[in-house]
C-alpha cells in the first residue's frame, strides 16, 4: 500500500515538474527572438526532456508495482491513448531541443547571433502542441482511473 502511494507520489511530483520546466521555456520563448537567453532555455528544456524521461519510469513502475494489475493497464484503452499522447508529446520534444541547442552553441561562438525569426516561431508552434498534448493526458487518465474507457 505504502509503494503504491510513493510511486503515485513521485509520479505526481514528476508530472507538476515537467509542466513547470514547460511553462518555463514558453516564458524564456515570449521575450521575442532577439531578447532570448538561449543558455537558460536550453537548460530549462534539458530539465523537461529529462523529467518526462522520470514520468516514464515512475509511470511504469506505478503499472507494474502498484495495487492495480499490468492487466488493468495493458487492456484499458484509455491507457494506451495516454501512452500515446506521452509517446507523441517525448517525439515533440527532439525538435526544439534541437533548436535550442543550436541557438545555445551559436551565442556561445558569437554573442552577436541573432536568432531566425522563422526558428523562433517553429519552437513556440512545437512548444504550443506539446502544451495541448499535456493537457490531455489527464483526461485520458481520469478515463482510465473510472474505467470510462
Amino acid at each position: 500500500m505504502w509503494l503504491d502511494a510513493i510511486l503515485a507520489y513521485l509520479h505526481f511530483a514528476a508530472i507538476l515538474a515537467v509542466v513547470w520546466f514547460l511553462a518555463k521555456a514558453w516564458a524564456l520563448l515570449r521575450a521575442g527572438a532577439q531578447a532570448i537567453d538561449a543558455p537558460r532555455l536550453f537548460h530549462a528544456n534539458i530539465g523537461y526532456v529529462i523529467l518526462l524521461g522520470v514520468v516514464l519510469l515512475t509511470g511504469a513502475a506505478r503499472a507494474v508495482f502498484g495495487i492495480k494489475s499490468w492487466a488493468f493497464y495493458a487492456h484499458n484503452p484509455a491507457f494506451h491513448i495516454k501512452v500515446t499522447l506521452f509517446a507523441l508529446l517525448a517525439l515533440g520534444s527532439i525538435t526544439p531541443l534541437r533548436i535550442f541547442h543550436g541557438w545555445r552553441t551559436a551565442r556561445l561562438h558569437a554573442a552577436a547571433y541573432r536568432i531566425p525569426l522563422e526558428e523562433w516561431r517553429a519552437a513556440r508552434s512545437w512548444l504550443m502542441i506539446d502544451m495541448h498534448l499535456i493537457a490531455l493526458m489527464p483526461l485520458a487518465a481520469v478515463a482510465m482511473a473510472r474505467g470510462l474507457v
